[in-house]
C-alpha cells in the first residue's frame, strides 16, 4: 500500500535536493569510485553493504499489533529471518544506551553509555550534567558539541575499517545520539536532524546533498502541511483521549507554517532521514565495490510520536503504515543499484502507552507515578523523617539513576538508603539498588534475557563512575511522568519487557525464511553480521553471540 499523502512530500524533497545539488544526477550514474586494494581478503560470499536500521521505540508490541497489514518494507523483512521477541536485555531502555548495543555487541555496562545523560564530578568536586553524545571538553557558550567520545567500544563500521581501511562507514539519524552510537568514532559521513534541518560533526563540511536536505526540510516547515489520511485499519484507534488539559489519540500530523515540532512528531522526519540516506548511498557509492561498507539509519519519528501521543493511538498506527511504505521504497532504491546487501532492523527500546488509555483498555493498574515518589518530594519526606539537614539528592528522576548531593555525609547516606530499601515494594517503587550492590552483582551470563532478575537487568547497564549512586525501579505499568505536557505524555526506560522487547529482523536476497519465537538480543546483531562478513568474532570484547541465519543444516556462524 502506498500512502498518497507521502507522495507530495517526497516530490518536494526530491525536487529541492536535486535543484540544490546539480551534480546529484551525475553522481548517481557515475561508475564506482576506485578504492585501494583491500588490506585483507574479502569473502566472495560476503555482502557488499550492511544496512542497519533502528526504528526508535519500535517495540515488539507495535510490530506484532500491525503485522497483518504490512505490504511494503516491513513485509519484505518478515520474509527473512524473524525474531519477534528480540531484547534490549538491560534496564536502561533509553535511546542512547539502546543504540550503543546495536552495532557493538556490548551491553551498556561495557559500552559506557549507561543513560541518555548522567552526572560527572568535575575538578572542583561538583557534579555536572553530561549528555551521552557530547564532547564535554569542547562546550560552546550555548548548547553542546555532538560527539561519540563517551562510547568506549568500537562499532561494526569501525571494525570493518580496521580490516579494510577503504571500507565506508556512514550513519544518518533523526537524533545525534542515534547516528553517533551506531556510527562510532570513525565515520566517513554522519548526519542527524538538528532544528529544521540536518547537521554533522563540528569541523566537518556539510556535503551538498546534506545541505540540500536541510534546505528541503526548512522549506517544508515554512510551508506547513496538511493532515495525513487514516488507513482503514487504523480507524478503530481514532479516538480522543483526555490527558491533563490536552487530548491525544485523534491527531493526523497537520502543522502550521513555522511549527518546528510539527514535522518532527510525524512520519515526515523519517522520510527526510531516508531521503538523505539514499543520497549518501550514491554519493559514497556504498556497496559498489569488493570492500564491504556499513550504512546505519536510525529513524526517530516513532519515538517522538510515542512520547507525544502514546503508542496505541491513531498517530502510531499512521506512522507504522508510513514506515512500511517508506522502507519498501528504500529497499527498491537499493535493489535498483544491484548491490548485494544485508539488512537488519531492530529498535533501541520499546515503550509504554499513556496510562489514561491503557487503563481504559484492559490495564487497570496503569497509572502515572505519584508525586510523593519523585526525588524532590521523596527528599522532603526523608528530610523530615530522618532529621537530615541540607539537600539529599543532587539530581535524578522518579525512575533510573539518582545521585546523592556531594555534601551529604556518608552516615546520612546510609540512613537514606535504609529508608529507601524499607519503602521498596510499597507504593510505586519496586526496588532501589545502590551502586555498591550493583557493583557486587556479577554481570548476567544467561543467554535468555527473560531469565535475568531485575538486579541483573540493572547491572547490565551499570558502570561504576558513571551510573548513579542509586537506581530506582518503579513497579510495572507505571509511567514516570507525574505531570504530562505537550510532546511528553508517555515514555520508556524501565526494566520491564514492554520496554525491553523489540523485533530483530534480518533480510538478504536468497536468505531462507524462518521465524524463531524464542528470544535473541540486540547485542547478538554485531557478531552475527561479522560472521556473515567473514570476520572473526572477538568474543572477549562482546556480550553477544552469533545467530545462525541459515535455518538449515549449514551455519552462518563459525564452528
Amino acid at each position: 500500500m502506498r500512502l498518497s499523502h507521502l507522495a507530495p512530500i517526497a516530490a518536494a524533497l526530491a525536487a529541492l535536493m536535486a535543484s540544490a545539488s546539480p551534480v546529484a544526477a551525475k553522481q548517481k550514474a557515475a561508475a564506482p569510485r576506485a578504492k585501494a586494494a583491500a588490506a585483507a581478503p574479502v569473502s566472495p560470499t560476503a555482502p557488499r553493504l550492511v544496512v542497519a536500521i533502528s526504528v526508535d521505540q519500535f517495540s515488539s508490541d507495535i510490530f506484532e499489533q500491525y503485522r497483518d497489514h504490512y505490504t511494503g518494507g516491513l513485509a519484505r523483512l518478515t520474509g527473512g529471518v524473524v525474531f519477534p521477541s528480540g531484547y534490549q536485555a538491560h534496564a536502561a531502555t533509553e535511546t542512547c544506551p539502546g543504540h550503543s548495543t546495536l552495532l557493538t555487541g556490548a551491553n551498556p555496562a561495557r559500552t559506557g553509555i549507561i543513560a541518555n545523560s548522567w552526572l560527572a564530578r568535575g575538578a572542583d568536586g561538583k557534579l555536572g550534567d553530561v549528555y551521552c553524545a557530547e564532547d564535554v571538553g569542547n562546550r560552546p557558550e550555548k548548547g553542546y558539541t555532538a560527539s561519540p567520545v563517551h562510547l568506549l567500544v568500537p562499532t561494526l563500521g569501525e571494525r570493518l575499517k580496521k580490516v579494510w581501511p577503504t571500507s565506508r562507514n556512514v550513519a544518518v539519524s533523526g537524533k545525534d545520539r542515534g547516528a553517533l552510537m551506531m556510527g562510532g568514532t570513525a565515520t566517513d559521513a554522519v548526519y542527524w536532524r538538528q532544528g529544521n534541518g540536518f547537521a554533522t560533526l563540528a569541523g566537518r563540511t556539510m556535503e551538498p546533498d546534506a545541505q540540500a536536505a536541510s534546505d528541503a526540510v526548512a522549506a517544508l516547515v515554512a510551508q506547513g502541511a496538511g493532515p495525513f489520511e487514516v488507513p482503514a485499519w487504523c480507524t478503530s484507534h481514532d479516538r480522543a483521549i483526555p490527558v491533563g488539559s490536552m487530548t491525544v489519540g485523534d491527531g493526523k500530523f497537520a502543522f502550521q507554517p513555522g511549527d518546528g515540532n510539527g514535522w518532527v512528531r510525524s512520519p515526515r522526519l523519517d522520510q527526510a532521514t531516508i531521503a538523505l540516506a539514499e543520497k549518501m548511498v550514491d554519493n559514497h557509492q556504498l556497496g559498489a565495490d569488493a570492500v564491504p561498507d556499513v550504512l546505519s539509519v536510525s529513524l526517530s519519528a516513532t519515538d517522538y510520536i510515542g512520547h507525544s501521543f502514546g503508542t496505541n493511538g491513531v498517530e502510531t498506527c499512521i506512522q507504522v503504515a508510513a514506515l512500511d511504505t517508506m522502507l519498501g521504497e528504500f529497499f527498491q532504491f537499493l535493489d535498483a543499484r544491484g548491490t548485494d546487501y544485508v539488512v537488519v532492523l531492530t529498535a533501541d527500546h520499546g515503550g509504554l502507552d499513556l496510562p489514561e488509555r491503557a487503563s481504559e483498555q484492559g490495564q487497570p493498574d496503569a497509572h502515572r507515578v505519584g508525586e510523593e515518589w519523585t526525588p524532590s518530594k521523596l527528599a522532603a519526606a526523608l528530610t523530615a523523617e530522618l532529621g537530615i539537614a541540607g539537600p539529599i539528592f543532587a539530581e535524578g528522576s522518579a525512575s533510573g539513576d539518582v545521585w546523592f548531593d556531594p555534601a551529604l555525609p556518608a552516615a546520612d547516606r546510609a540512613r537514606v538508603v535504609a529508608a529507601l530499601h524499607e519503602r521498596a515494594g510499597r507504593g510505586d517503587i519496586a526496588a532501589v539498588f545502590t551502586g555498591e550492590e550493583l557493583a557486587a552483582t556479577p554481570l548476567p551470563t544467561a543467554r535468555d534475557p527473560r531469565a535475568w532478575s531485575v538486579i541483573e537487568r540493572v547491572r547490565a547497564s551499570y558502570m561504576p563512575g558513571r551510573s548513579g549512586d542509586l537506581v530506582v525501579v518503579l513497579q510495572p505499568m507505571i509511567t514516570p511522568i507525574p505531570r504530562p505536557g505537550p510532546g511528553y505524555v508517555a515514555t520508556h526506560g524501565s526494566p520491564w519487557d514492554y520496554d525491553r522487547r523489540v523485533p530483530i529482523l534480518f533480510w538478504r536476497k536468497g536468505l531462507t525464511h524462518f521465524e524463531q519465537p524464542l528470544p535473541a538480543r540486540t547485542v547478538d546483531i554485531a557478531p552475527t553480521l561479522m560472521a556473515v562478513l567473514g570476520l572473526p568474532i572477538p568474543a572477549d570484547e562482546m556480550d553477544g553471540r552469533c545467530i545462525d541465519l541459515d535455518g538449515g543444516a549449514a551455519s552462518t556462524c563459525p564452528a
